[in-house]
């Protein structure tokens, strides 16, 4: 018989703590990039960074969550990137293509951020459906 389970997400049921330092973990994104501003997004990892290197060692659930967070807010960052070089290779002309895919990038993840921080709030493992796993 093979084990189903998946070795990233904890097995004990999270504390309140936990529960609540991982929906601040997904909400830093959000709140990262509204202090440095959504178009280059550089913000939107620090704060999943910080949470997960504080926590990552006493409480399991912000371990898993606040990696989640993070690899999010990098793939986020990565897409937001080739978006603005593309425009700026196409000297701007690229923008009638690039600016909508960022509106669309945008939405999306603000969608995913706060699905991601009831689900965590609520004490359940969140896996984002388009992110890349960098930190494992």
């Amino acid at each position: 018989m093979s084990d189903t389970t998946d070795p990233t997400v904890p097995v004990a049921t999270p504390t309140a703590e936990e529960k609540q330092w991982a929906m601040f973990a997904h909400l830093s994104t959000l709140a990262g990039a509204i202090l440095t501003g959504w178009a280059f997004g550089i913000g939107f990892f620090i704060g999943p960074l910080i949470i997960w290197l504080v926590k990552k060692d006493t409480m399991p659930f912000v371990n898993d969550q606040g990696k989640e967070a993070l690899n999010f807010a990098i793939t986020v960052c990565g897409i937001s990137f080739i978006l603005i070089l593309l425009t700026f290779m196409s000297f701007g002309i690229g923008a009638l293509v690039t600016f909508p895919l960022m509106m669309i990038v945008g939405i999306g993840s603000l969608v995913f951020v706060i699905l991601a921080a009831v689900k965590s709030h609520e004490g359940t493992a969140y896996r984002y459906p388009v992110s890349l796993r960098l930190v494992k």
